[in-house]
């Protein structure tokens, strides 16, 4: 897949396309999901965590468990609830997708409901505290090869945060506008060509720059690589691989811009049980760090 992003510095815009076979464009942040895939997701190189997730017999609800051991908190095992209820109290017309707890009491809520005309999906998210937080946004799909999605603050709907993506022939092209500033939007473009991806996101008026690519060279052997120019993470970058070819297991490694060296290794030999290790060495201070977390589903 090529995800390609172009940056317009006389527009203030980010602009992302992606190349894509698929009717239903992706989220303008997950144009560049396929090589995030690879150099961000499943590593765990410090610290202990335990996840779990078990679904239950109330109109098929589901809570979820992340707690982190001997973590930096004076309690050694601070925890995060999440339960999902698809069916509250057997309604159909409205689903909580999360009612959420972390470590420190804090809550969050969000429901959401497909029920109200077809191809829109209208959402409501709140700490269940302050009611200046709460935020009402919608999804509309009912355009062909379209998504548009817009959020706001109920009471600050002129901050409304707007992104529309859509899919032509083989691109995905995105914009996406935060806190009503209509004059600066982001813009990304990607494109996608059989094994290979490579994309560019342009945000902050055109300050900040993502350059991304993706290639699969066997369906065993997944490659990545970005690199960011401008704004706070300038100068960040990462070449990484993902390895499916062992029995059960899935390896990964990547190499940053402080020579940082990080790998993984998961294994899903039993179903609803994955441990997953995994390691950092810094070159430069010869420091190593570890890591090991548990899911059970």
């Amino acid at each position: 897949a090529i995800c390609l992003k172009l940056l317009c510095p006389g527009w203030g815009a980010c602009f992302a396309v992606r190349a894509t076979f698929t009717n239903m464009p992706a989220k303008f942040d997950d144009i560049i999901k396929v090589s995030k895939e690879v150099l961000d997701d499943d590593y765990k190189t410090a610290g202990y965590q335990f996840k779990a997730k078990q679904k239950t017999s109330f109109d098929g609800a589901v809570i979820s468990t992340d707690v982190d051991l001997w973590g930096k908190d004076a309690v050694v095992t601070p925890a995060k609830l999440t339960w999902k209820l698809p069916k509250p109290f057997g309604c159909t017309f409205i689903s909580v997708d999360k009612l959420e707890m972390d470590k420190t009491g804090a809550l969050k809520l969000e429901a959401i409901s497909d029920k109200v005309y077809p191809g829109l999906k209208v959402k409501c998210t709140s700490d269940l505290k302050d009611a200046a937080k709460i935020t009402a946004g919608a999804t509309y799909t009912g355009l062909k090869d379209t998504q548009v999605i817009i959020d706001a603050k109920v009471a600050n709907p002129g901050a409304v945060t707007c992104e529309v993506t859509r899919t032509q022939g083989m691109a995905t092209i995105g914009l996406k506008v935060s806190g009503g500033n209509f004059q600066a939007p982001d813009v990304g473009l990607g494109l996608t060509s059989g094994p290979l991806f490579m994309g560019v996101m342009a945000k902050e008026k055109f300050g900040a720059f993502t350059v991304a690519a993706h290639y699969k060279a066997s369906p065993q052997l997944r490659c990545a690589a970005n690199y960011n120019y401008g704004g706070k993470a300038n100068g960040n970058c990462a070449l990484g691989l993902t390895y499916t070819g062992l029995k059960d297991m899935t390896l990964k490694a990547k190499i940053q811009q402080d020579t940082s060296v990080s790998c993984s290794l998961k294994n899903t030999s039993i179903k609803g049980f994955a441990p997953m290790c995994g390691v950092k060495w810094d070159a430069k201070t010869s420091k190593m760090s570890f890591g090991l977390q548990l899911s059970i589903e």
